[in-house]
């Protein structure tokens, strides 16, 4: 047997500097017949643009892939939120894009449901928001799955300020929805839906 005396290399030395140690001595016994070798560290892997821009685009199809399950799994057991990006009144009429997801919404949860329209603008609107809030009980819900990955949901909104059918398409390997709501002017709202519980459904 022989005993080979190593000192820690200055990369393992950096590492540790936060203990505050110095490099100690590290006595390892081995066989007379083995030979210590220094390895290389190996070279930095390069990526060409093209690979590059690959690599990104198959990390977005998969976090694509993973926020559509997420959200068909919320419409499938009832507890979603569809965050408006961009809202149309009429079918082919008067469109905004300069919203606030916060405030412009549709929300099931179970049975209760809302929908909320706030264009902030200066008319304060019924919910002083320069819109609509419309606060109900969900009925008659169905949904549907289609071989393209698209799912469709329809349902009834009932209460004392609302009276809407409320039809959602979520598309295929995406969160992107688009919900089209008749009972009073059609409404045409544009966003992404995310599972969502409130606090009275937790």
């Amino acid at each position: 047997m022989k005993r080979i005396l190593l000192l820690t290399a200055a990369m393992v030395t950096s590492v540790l500097c936060a203990t505050a140690q110095t490099p100690d001595e590290i006595d390892i016994a081995t066989d007379d017949n083995i030979k210590l070798e220094v390895i290389t560290p190996a070279e930095p892997v390069t990526e060409t643009k093209e690979q590059i821009k690959e690599r990104e685009k198959l990390l977005r199809a998969h976090e694509d892939q993973i926020a559509y399950a997420k959200a068909a799994n919320s419409m499938r057991r009832g507890y979603f939120v569809l965050l408006a990006d961009n809202i149309q009144v009429g079918f082919s009429g008067y469109r905004r894009y300069d919203i606030n997801s916060n405030s412009n919404f549709i929300l099931v949860q179970n049975k209760d449901g809302i929908i909320q329209v706030a264009f902030n603008t200066s008319a304060s609107g019924p919910n002083g928001l320069g819109g609509w809030t419309g606060k109900g009980t969900v009925r008659n819900s169905s949904i549907k799955y289609k071989d393209d990955g698209e799912v469709f949901m329809q349902y009834e909104l009932v209460g004392k300020s609302v009276n809407a059918d409320v039809s959602i398409t979520l598309f295929g390997n995406s969160n992107r929805a688009v919900a089209q709501i008749n009972g009073g002017p059609s409404i045409t709202i544009y966003g992404r839906i995310l599972p969502y519980r409130d606090n009275e459904h937790r």
